[in-house]
């Protein structure tokens, strides 16, 4: 006689454990976020106290991603999320991430400045600034700036870790639920913590007037080590969850090969989706590294007062992506939002190149800066739960991973190429209040234009093969989507 056994409710079914699962996740996120821009709203105390000209700020910026693109650690951080699971991934990434911020900081410090390291690092890495130096690293670059490259090329490597861990936690607690809302949540509370830097970095930089660049990048230090106590915390709840749903056991009977990322690579459509990612995230983050000089140049105010106008960015942001996350779990128009996306990009990006210099107007600054935080909320909210409708789950890990090495491409090269580009288009410009940011805001203005043509491709493969972008994701009745295997 065969036995009907009754659904077991499962933590993932319970809202408030669900929810406070991602509050785990997020505040790991949170604190990394402002770990990663914490130097952004400095580039004027960097020059004047450390000697970074843009040159070096630029290479610094890049660095984040070096280990990740050169030495493939997001492929290998892929694929040890598929075959480790969430909990020891988010432990691992939370570690390497205190370790890089903590040798980060010390770069920046006096103990440093007057250390026998400074020789060491003088002598470091010496190549000539050409094409073909794909190092962080050249002849002349001060040697605080090197070493602050290593820690945040460590800290690079947790923080993109953690990035498709967290990603993938929450594929796992909301599939089927409010997954779009929660990656929705989760990008707005980092995008909150990016709020907090361009606002806090410079008032704690300027303490009592006496400017110290490593304060603020010590309290955000101190803030990872939080983070990852918060990981910890999270691994007990992911462990039940296993043991609840026996997730574990199903891992066991069909395991993750590395030979399966064939089916990922093989896709045309994961592709395009790929390619939207670097276009976008390359046009944003590398542009949060320069925006506070740049409004300090074309509006003649302090870099307190930058980042009381670049404030309003985030903000916007954070509070748009979980509306647009809500919409897209029971509207759907995934794709949709992804081409308005790179619409208001343009706009925003001509904007600063065009008509900012022009005017050296606050409002016209204010406003490309707040459509510029609802062109990025289209992203995450749309872009990221596209990836379970094109993948089957054993490889959701490793996908992301994919699409994360590829978009560290863009943002190892691009902050190194607007160094370039702003040093070239001001030759002789010594006073980091005088710089010309024109030609550099057309280049991110192009990434936008690129990303429209990306996005209709990607809506017209959609309407054709229908892989399920313009659905929503709660559907009465869900379909299995099969991966596309085409090219």
């Amino acid at each position: 006689m065969t036995q009907i056994k009754t659904p077991v409710t499962s933590m993932a079914d319970k809202a408030w454990v669900r929810w406070s699962a991602l509050i785990l996740l997020a505040s790991g996120m949170f604190f990394s976020y402002i770990f990663m821009d914490v130097l952004s709203p400095l580039q004027q105390y960097l020059q004047q106290t450390k000697g970074w000209d843009p040159m070096a700020y630029g290479r610094f910026a890049g660095s984040e991603t070096f280990l990740n693109v050169f030495v493939f650690f997001l492929i290998f951080a892929g694929i040890i999320l598929d075959k480790m699971g969430v909990r020891f991934t988010a432990i691992l990434s939370g570690s390497v991430m205190v370790v890089g911020g903590c040798l980060n900081y010390y770069a920046l410090t006096d103990s440093f400045a007057q250390s026998s390291l400074v020789s060491v690092m003088d002598n470091f890495v010496n190549l000539p600034d050409t094409w073909w130096n794909i190092t962080p690293f050249y002849k002349g670059m001060p040697a605080s700036a090197k070493l602050s490259a290593i820690g945040f090329m460590i800290f690079g490597c947790g923080v993109e870790m953690a990035g498709i861990t967290v990603s993938r936690g929450i594929v796992k607690w909301f599939q089927g639920k409010e997954m779009a809302l929660a990656m929705g949540l989760e990008m707005a509370l980092a995008r909150v913590g990016v709020a907090v830097v361009f606002l806090g970095s410079p008032a704690i930089a300027a303490f009592h007037d006496n400017i110290s660049v490593s304060r603020p990048i010590g309290f955000a230090a101190l803030l990872l080590c939080i983070g990852l106590i918060c990981f910890i915390v999270y691994s007990f709840m992911d462990k039940a969850l296993e043991k609840q749903t026996g997730a574990a056991d199903a891992a066991e009977d069909d395991p993750f090969k590395v030979s399966d990322l064939k089916y990922i690579l093989k896709s045309q459509v994961f592709w395009i989706v790929a390619l939207l990612c670097v276009l976008y995230y390359s046009a944003i983050f590398p542009f949060q590294k320069y925006a506070n000089n740049m409004l300090q140049c074309n509006l003649g105010i302090s870099a307190e007062e930058a980042g009381f106008v670049f404030f309003v960015f985030p903000l916007g942001a954070a509070a748009v992506t979980p509306l647009l996350g809500n919409y897209l779990d029971h509207k759907g128009k995934g794709a949709t939002m992804l081409i308005f996306g790179a619409i208001l990009m343009i706009v925003c990006h001509l904007t600063f190149a065009l008509v900012l210099p022009a005017t050296q107007s606050a409002f016209v600054a204010y406003t490309a800066i707040i459509l510029l935080g609802i062109s990025f909320s289209l992203v995450p909210a749309s872009l990221w739960p596209s990836v379970p409708k094109l993948v089957e789950p054993k490889l959701l890990g490793s996908a992301y991973a994919v699409i994360f090495w590829i978009q560290n491409i863009g943002l190892y090269a691009f902050p190194m190429i607007i160094g370039a580009v702003l040093a070239s288009s001001n030759p002789g410009v010594t006073d980091p209040l005088k710089y010309n940011y024109t030609v550099p805001m057309l280049v991110f203005a192009s990434l936008g234009v690129l990303a429209l043509f990306f996005g209709l491709w990607l809506k017209a493969l959609d309407a054709k093969r229908h892989y399920g972008l313009e659905l929503p994701n709660k559907p009465a009745e869900e379909a299995e989507v099969v991966l596309d295997a085409s090219v």
